[in-house]
């Protein structure tokens, strides 16, 4: 059954995306804010997908703590899923991705005219310097700005390599950081074809205040998020065995 859902859940994700990015091209000639409107129809598109074909449902906890704008958030990344919530729960939200992603047809002409901040990875100390920038930017628009410290997805279970550009971020805007855990990876895994029904849990913890030397800040923030990430996905698996 998980098979067959998953065929009809990935021919509903790529039919309907497609339909859906053609429809999207007359949103161009407008402002980012009308582009991430449709970002959001579309994000409510797959969670329906999700919910109704796979069984795959989600739960947020400590919303509370996600600022309305003006935020940075740090989150642990497993899944496509992601990539795609924070725009359903703040539409005013600015994700920091890899600039090859600007190349991908339709894809990357919504991402750009959304207002998000691509980084050139090989670039070295400027494109930290320009992240930087476009953050501040971002922040003085009262957006909130999405990072995936790890830069890349990461299965269950296996903590990836925090990198510093988020500790750059945190000591040169002297903002708080939203550290955020959850454990979606367990039913929809990087890469993976099958996804497995059953919760998502995303856990928005308190702000690590600023103020904190550089390293200190990184090993509180990792310490926090692969914690809690822990502690979701055995929250996951136990739930699974019921």
């Amino acid at each position: 059954m998980t098979f067959i859902r998953s065929v009809l859940f990935n021919i509903y994700l790529f039919g309907g995306t497609g339909v859906i990015a053609l429809i999207l091209l007359v949103l161009l000639p407008f402002s980012s804010q009308e582009m991430r409107k449709g970002s959001q129809f579309w994000t409510r598109y797959v969670m329906w997908g999700m919910r109704h074909i796979t069984g795959i449902d989600y739960e947020i906890r400590g919303l509370e703590n996600l600022p309305k704008a003006g935020g940075i958030i740090a989150c642990k990344h497993q899944s496509a899923w992601d990539t795609a919530i924070f725009v359903l729960l703040r539409l005013r939200t600015a994700y920091i991705l890899k600039e090859e992603l600007l190349k991908i047809p339709f894809y990357g002409w919504y991402v750009k005219r959304s207002g998000h901040i691509a980084v050139n990875r090989s670039a070295g100390a400027s494109a930290l310097k320009n992240m930087v920038a476009d953050v501040k930017k971002a922040l003085e628009e009262d957006r909130n700005v999405v990072i995936f410290p790890e830069g890349t997805r990461s299965a269950p279970g296996e903590p990836g390599t925090y990198h510093p550009g988020v500790a750059a971020i945190y000591t040169q805007t002297g903002m708080p950081v939203i550290p955020v855990g959850l454990n979606s990876g367990l039913y929809w895994g990087r890469r993976s074809f099958l996804k497995k029904p059953g919760k998502i849990i995303m856990e928005i913890m308190p702000p690590i205040e600023p103020g904190l030397k550089r390293r200190e800040f990184m090993a509180t923030l990792q310490e926090r998020i692969e914690t809690k990430t822990s502690e979701l996905e055995a929250e996951g698996l136990k739930a699974g065995e019921q």
